[in-house]
């Protein structure tokens, strides 16, 4: 059995990733970097069709897409050695091309500019030790409370997107919500409501989630990819899925030409006093969406300390900001670390031989980008392992003090404005505002640190100065 296991984490590679230290193989690093990319496989169709509203062509805006989910997360494989996928963030490309460009009448150059700016400061700031220094400041219950907010966070987007729960006047007509005075658009009193179960779509979520629980229960090795597999195959039997338009196609080529976008960025722009909210904006909710998401993603995989620190965090830190300079050049917006990555992690994957494996995956993807569209109709698929791997961050609660209401009232301030605002920075930047006025409040200033008041004062000037969204 021990020759085995030395044959197993044995050889220059598994040297290198420290597969015995970690405790891992190649079937398992396989398995989870596969299961990662898998689940967030969706950002090459849904990125580009979201920056498409704000005039980026999504020929190019794919193929920027990929190169960006490459670069940051080979970075992340080789360098930092972690098992976690990086791409463009979901949220801040919607911040863009709805608030920055349509709502606000930026440019997109000018966005892209803004995201440039923000990655070169953050490669400063991290080679400076002081994104770290930031990070390691965050008291212990605020830590586990982002896990346990991007867990219920993942499970609700997971829900959202299989259709078991939908908007509650998803199916009404618009003038029920219609003001007749000022004839905009009124909030819905329920915000959600239960969808419909009897879809065969959200039957098969339900079958997935069904599946993936099953065989986890059971100690199955790899059972979120069987389980995907299992529904994937069923659905397309079953008629729920559609043959893609073709199979491969040559990048860089026609209308996946990246000269439309790349470079195009206008950093001059992005300088100006107008906006300024803008580029604060995209800086702290980058600072504060990866710090959240490290920790998440490390409670989920027990990749953190005792203290509930993420270890050689800054590391990981240099991959996201080499990332989001990089992918402001290729012509796409703020990129980052990304929650699925827990799915592959909860496979086995623990080293960064997993997220090698999900680059290489979303490498092959730039020849085959035809055949890889229909998976965005699949959210039956990918959504169930988001739920499931939500549940399980939620654990991370039981590390919260709910004993000291100076502890456990900023944590679930943090865990619900993450959950209702749809918005990881919001939650977080408010909880950061709540923990040192209730220490202050209560005598016990002397419980914080500098790096706390620093992260309390961005936290303040975000809702100050910044545009919330």
């Amino acid at each position: 059995m021990a020759e085995t296991a030395g044959r197993a984490n044995g050889g220059a590679i598994a040297r290198f990733f420290g597969f015995a230290e970690l405790g891992t193989n190649y079937r398992n690093e396989i398995i989870g970097g596969l299961t990662t990319f898998i689940t967030m496989a969706y950002i090459i169709v849904v990125n580009p069709a979201i920056l498409a509203a704000a005039g980026i062509p999504i020929g190019p805006s794919t193929v920027a897409t990929i190169l960006a989910a490459v670069v940051g997360t080979l970075i992340m494989a080789l360098y930092a050695r972690r098992p976690i996928g990086v791409a463009p963030y979901m949220g801040e490309n919607a911040f863009i091309a709805f608030t920055v460009v349509l709502a606000m009448g930026f440019s997109w150059q000018q966005g892209l500019g803004a995201v440039f700016i923000g990655g070169v400061l953050f490669v400063v700031i991290t080679i400076l030790k002081i994104r770290g220094w930031l990070a390691r400041a965050i008291p212990t219950s605020l830590r586990y409370s982002f896990a346990a907010a991007i867990g219920l966070f993942l499970a609700f987007i997971g829900l959202y997107e299989t259709g078991v729960v939908t908007s509650f006047v998803a199916g009404m007509p618009p003038e029920i919500l219609t003001d007749s005075a000022t004839h905009l658009l009124e909030s819905p009193d329920v915000p959600v409501k239960l969808g419909a179960l009897g879809n065969p779509r959200v039957l098969l979520a339900l079958f997935c989630f069904t599946i993936i629980v099953v065989l986890m229960a059971l100690k199955v090795k790899g059972s979120i990819l069987i389980g995907m597999a299992v529904t994937a195959t069923l659905g397309f039997l079953l008629g729920h899925g559609h043959a893609p338009e073709g199979v491969a196609a040559l990048p860089f080529v026609g209308k996946y030409n990246l000269g439309e976008i790349a470079f195009q960025l206008d950093i001059a722009g992005a300088f100006t006093l107008a906006f300024i909210p803008v580029l604060l904006t995209i800086f702290l909710m980058d600072f504060l969406d990866t710090i959240g998401t490290l920790i998440g993603v490390g409670a989920a995989g027990d990749l953190l300390d005792e203290e509930g620190n993420f270890p050689e965090m800054d590391k990981a830190m240099m991959a996201d900001a080499v990332a989001s300079t990089a992918g402001a050049l290729l012509g796409t917006t703020t990129t980052g670390a990304y929650i699925e990555s827990a799915t592959g992690i909860k496979e086995g994957g623990r080293s960064g031989f997993s997220a090698l494996v999900t680059t290489l995956a979303f490498a092959a993807c730039l020849f085959f980008i035809p055949l890889i569209q229909p998976l965005q109709g699949l959210s039956y698929v990918y959504g169930p392992p988001l739920i499931v791997v939500g549940i399980l961050m939620m654990s991370s609660i039981r590390r919260i003090d709910f004993e000291d209401l100076t502890e456990c009232v900023p944590a679930v301030v943090t865990i619900l404005l993450v959950l209702f605002t749809y918005n990881i920075g919001n939650g977080l930047t408010a909880g950061l505002i709540a923990y040192p006025v209730l220490k202050i409040v209560t005598g016990r200033w002397r419980e914080l640190n500098w790096g706390m008041a620093v992260l309390a004062a961005l936290s303040l000037i975000y809702y100050l100065f910044g545009v919330v969204h």
